[in-house]
Formats: C-alpha cells, sequence, structure tokens
C-alpha cells in the first residue's frame, strides 16, 4: 500500500477544465434527493445483516465463526475495493461507478433471496463489500459536489450521516421483518431493490461533477490518494474516525451476540432495536453538530466516544443493559459529532478532481477500523469469555479516543498560539 502526497499540479492536468466549470448546485433537486435516498440504501443493506444473521444461523445452524466471517468478509472485500478503485469516479465520472456500484448490490439482493446456507451469504456479502467500496466515497463526493457552495456544509454534514444512518435504519428494520414476518429476507431485500433502481434513475438524471481525464489504469495501484494540503489534518483524525467506527462495529458486530448471551434477549425486533440505537445516535448528531465548528465538534466528538466506550464495557462487565444503552447514545453521538466534523474539515482542502480519493482514505480507515476488529473479536470469543473480549474490545475504542482527544487538543494550542508551530 502506497501513500501518495498529491500536488496540485499532479492533479490536474491541463486538458481538463477548472472545477468551477463543472455543475455545481444546478442538478436537479428531486434526483439530488434520489442520490442521497440512494446513499443511505447502500448503508441500508449492510446494517440488515445483523438481524438477519442471527436468523440464518437459528435455522442453518452453522458456528460462531462463520457468523463473525458473514460480517467481516463485506468489510474486507469493501477494503479492497477502497484501496484499489477509491480514486476511478476522479477519471472516469462519478455517475458510471455509482451506477455499476447499485448495479452489484441488485446483484447482491438476488443473492440474499436465493441463499439456502451460509455459502451463499457469504459470497453476497463479498459482493456487497465491492460494490459499497465503490460506491460510499463516490457518493459522498457526488452530494457535495452537486450542492451549491451556500449548502455544501450542509451536504457535507448529511454524507456524513448517511453511512451510520443507513446502517441503523438496515438493522431496525430487519429486525422488525425477522419478528413480524414469515419471509424477512424477501421484505428486506425486494424493498432494498425497489429503492436501488430509483437510485440508478436518480444518477443518471443528476449532472455529472467530475471530468474525465487520463490515469485510470495506474489509479487501479492499491494506495492511498492524500493531497499534501490535507495530510496534517488527515493524520490528526485518523485515531478520530478509528475510534468511532470501531465502536459501531462493537455494536454491529458483536451486540447480537452479547444481547443473547450476557442479557438473554431474544427477541429479533428488541435485537435489531439495541444494534441500531448507536448508529442511529451517530446520525442524529452528526446532523446536530453541523452547527458547530468543525475543529471543536471533532473535540467533542472524541470525548463522547471515550466516555461512551468507558459506559459500554462497564455495562457489559455488570451486566447493566441500561448502561450500555447510554454507552451507545453518548459513544454514537460522538462518533456523529467525529466523522462529519472530520468530513468538513478534508473535504475543502481538495478539488473535485481529487476528491473521491481523499475520501476514499478516510472511508478505508473507517472500514478498516469497522471490520477487522469485529473478527480479532469473533476468533478470541472462541477461546475467552464473550464478556472479556467485549471489554477488551471497547478498551482499545477508549484508547483511541483518548490519543485523539489529546492530539486534537494539541493541534487546536498551536493554532492559537502560531509561534508554538514554527519550524513544524
Amino acid at each position: 500500500m502506497k501513500l501518495s502526497a498529491v500536488t496540485p499540479h499532479q492533479t490536474t492536468p491541463p486538458p481538463r477544465r477548472p472545477a468551477s466549470a463543472r455543475p455545481s448546485g444546478s442538478g436537479r433537486p428531486l434526483a439530488t434527493f434520489g442520490v442521497v435516498t440512494a446513499s443511505i440504501a447502500v448503508a441500508f443493506g449492510a446494517g440488515a445483516g445483523s438481524p438477519l444473521f442471527v436468523l440464518y444461523q437459528h435455522e442453518w445452524g452453522f458456528p460462531a465463526w462463520q457468523l463473525t466471517t458473514a460480517f467481516t468478509v463485506y468489510a474486507v472485500t469493501l477494503l479492497a475495493t477502497l484501496l484499489v478503485a477509491g480514486s476511478v469516479s476522479d477519471h472516469i465520472g462519478r455517475r458510471p461507478v455509482l451506477v455499476g456500484a447499485m448495479l452489484l448490490l441488485l446483484v447482491t439482493s438476488a443473492l440474499f433471496l436465493a441463499a439456502d446456507n451460509i455459502g451463499w451469504i457469504i459470497a453476497a456479502r463479498a459482493v456487497q463489500g465491492m460494490a459499497t467500496g465503490a460506491a460510499t466515497s463516490t457518493f459522498t463526493a457526488a452530494i457535495i459536489e452537486l450542492a451549491s457552495p451556500r449548502h455544501r456544509p450542509v451536504m457535507t454534514v448529511l454524507t456524513s450521516a448517511a453511512p451510520v444512518g443507513g446502517l441503523a435504519l438496515g438493522a431496525l428494520f430487519a429486525g422488525v421483518a425477522v419478528q413480524t414476518s414469515d419471509h424477512p429476507t424477501a421484505v428486506v431485500f425486494i424493498g432494498l431493490a425497489v429503492v436501488l433502481v430509483y437510485g440508478i434513475a436518480s444518477v443518471l438524471a443528476a449532472p455529472e461533477t467530475a471530468d474525465r481525464h487520463p490515469g485510470v489504469l495506474a489509479s487501479l495501484r492499491p494506495r492511498l490518494s492524500v493531497l499534501r494540503a490535507a495530510r496534517g489534518w488527515f493524520w490528526s483524525l485518523v485515531p478520530l474516525v478509528a475510534a468511532g467506527w470501531m465502536f459501531s462495529g462493537l455494536f454491529l458486530g458483536l451486540a447480537p451476540s452479547f444481547d443473547s448471551s450476557i442479557f438473554g434477549i431474544h427477541s429479533a425486533a428488541v435485537n435489531g432495536a439495541i444494534v441500531a440505537i448507536q448508529p442511529m445516535a451517530a446520525a442524529v448528531a452528526g446532523i446536530a453538530f453541523g452547527r458547530l465548528a468543525a475543529e471543536r465538534a471533532t473535540r467533542v466528538g472524541a470525548l463522547l466516544v471515550f466516555v461512551g466506550a468507558a459506559l459500554a464495557v462497564v455495562g457489559v462487565a455488570a451486566g447493566s443493559l441500561p448502561l450500555v444503552i447510554v454507552g451507545a447514545l453518548l459513544g454514537g453521538s460522538g462518533q456523529g459529532a467525529a466523522f462529519g466534523s472530520s468530513l468538513r474539515i478534508l473535504g475543502p482542502l481538495a478539488d473535485n478532481a481529487s476528491r473521491g480519493g481523499l475520501f476514499a482514505a478516510v472511508y478505508l480507515v473507517a472500514y478498516t477500523a469497522y471490520g477487522a476488529p469485529v473478527l480479532l473479536a469473533g476468533i478470541a470469543s472462541d477461546f475467552v469469555p464473550l464478556t472479556a473480549t467485549v471489554v477488551v474490545y471497547g478498551s482499545v475504542v477508549a484508547l483511541l479516543a483518548a490519543t485523539a482527544a489529546l492530539s486534537l487538543a494539541l493541534r487546536a494550542r498551536r493554532t492559537d498560539r502560531p509561534w508554538l508551530a514554527e519550524g513544524t
């Protein structure tokens, strides 16, 4: 993996028109709404897996490690796609990437509907990860670029809330479907397919915001493409983004297991609601904190993630569900504040020709933290009690959040006292 510091003359070849020449805020409002809806639907499909996996395990009787594999393969293929194709939309345009990704998600829905064993589910999740990896950063870039300059900060916040909001809606909706329907998989994925078709039509109706230019094959080399101007902030925000998304993985990846084994919850609807609390809090807080200065919001977010992780750990260790719920609410709010403000800080540091690659790097950090620790926790739970696994997991989240809080506080101090930064 290569980290490239992209300079302005490297990312702006002479034949391409300046970014200002592309439509910004001139897209059809209904089409833009459809693009936003489709971005939520992409995450909805991923969040729906948590309650459904428990149902599949009960019906098909596969071991716990295969359940963890079904969760984690999504993150693995998503990360691989981000590494290889995260910058492709900067070269061929946003629309081809988004349409291709949503077509792949339609294939995913078909695989879920045809599944009769865990192998089909793992295959479906692998394809889902590929599609989401191609779509996530591209949706973020496209929605920001479709917004007018006046509305761009609001749309940046909205794009940060869409992934976690979609995860929450998917978990909640799937939990209710499992509880109330004889065919929950059909209810979830046929409904999702309808929204994806609407999303494809919306993307095709919206104006293209990124010019085509050479270099697409070179962009497929695994690397993180981070503009030189953004590198300082990027590395300062890495532990914060990682802490928030790792905390999200705790609930979406492990909550179905500890809800049952530690708290004795066997209702799919209740399980889905508990899983959804953390990402829903993140989505709501991401929008609410959009009114706060981005730099301050990152520091508040780091503290909230730290407190939320600590409460969740204590709640699981003590067998107190209310403490876990409060921890989910506070930590989820911290993730929303942190991630939204991180995108608000980084977004203006890139132009239309490099924004997709920059956001791909951000999401690479996010989804690595979201998936890899859950895989390790799933393996560990075969050898040590689940309670101990969750305590260690939550402690790592708290440590990352504390590291981020310290780093951001020091950065704010250097900003307030410029002479401290001389020579750095």
